[in-house]
């Protein structure tokens, strides 16, 4: 298979039309669960995509180091590649990471203003034209409704899509009636895109809890292979 097949043949496809198109630069998207279910493998999963196009990512993770960040990178590209049968792998891979940048920060040590200083300097100064921001590994109880306004902002002034994971507690009660997490409800207003994983017994299902003004959940057609973390339709 051709990296345009790829592309076009991408289940990322399904992902973006359950949600309108995908997100425009300016939203913000949200991928909700709790720990381990694939948050990572799915916002990997849309990053991959976006390199395939030529786009440019920066991903930032507060939970894991670069190279663990590297690591799902060379595992998810490796297993889906290796099942499509790409052709050029290892040309396409070097073409991707040319325009992928990992940042790594440690949430309690650094304000939400320093980290959009670094990214504004990375894209401006450095001349890292990214078109997608992914943000895995932010404590959302620890953050306010500032900061997500300040990154909506600072989305639209850059030109940039965002997806955060966010990590639901272990419990009942953690989701509101429109399956909301609670962690996030006081600011959903601000969130463009809500998409809820829920472990079914032979897979992960997705579901789209928010697009846009619409509070509909419903499901995406799309589930993750619990053992590959693979999207598949």
């Amino acid at each position: 298979m051709e990296k345009q097949e790829l592309i076009q043949r991408s289940p990322i496809r399904v992902f973006e039309k359950s949600i309108h198109g995908g997100l425009k630069a300016g939203e913000i998207g949200v991928i909700a669960s709790p720990n381990g279910i694939g948050k990572t493998s799915v916002l990997v999963q849309i990053a991959l995509d976006k390199l395939l196009q030529a786009q440019k990512v920066i991903h930032v993770s507060f939970t894991q180091h670069t190279d663990y960040v590297l690591a799902w990178y060379e595992d998810i590209f490796d297993e889906f590649t290796k099942k499509k049968n790409l052709q050029n792998a290892g040309d396409v891979k070097t073409d991707l990471v040319k325009n992928r940048v990992l940042m790594n920060f440690n949430q309690d040590g650094i304000s939400a203003n320093q980290i959009l200083k670094s990214l504004r300097a990375m894209i401006v100064d450095g001349g890292f034209k990214a078109q997608a921001l992914i943000i895995d590994g932010l404590d959302f109880s620890k953050i306010d409704r500032d900061r997500i306004d300040n990154t909506k902002k600072f989305a639209k002034e850059q030109g940039l899509e965002v997806w955060y994971s966010c990590t639901v507690p272990a419990g009942e009660a953690q989701y509101t009636k429109q399956n909301i997490p609670v962690l996030i409800k006081d600011y959903a207003d601000l969130i463009d895109s809500v998409i809820v994983l829920d472990p079914k017994p032979d897979h992960i299902n997705l579901s789209v809890s928010k697009d846009r003004e619409s509070y509909n959940p419903a499901s995406m057609a799309l589930k993750l292979d619990p053992k590959t973390l693979l999207i598949q339709e």
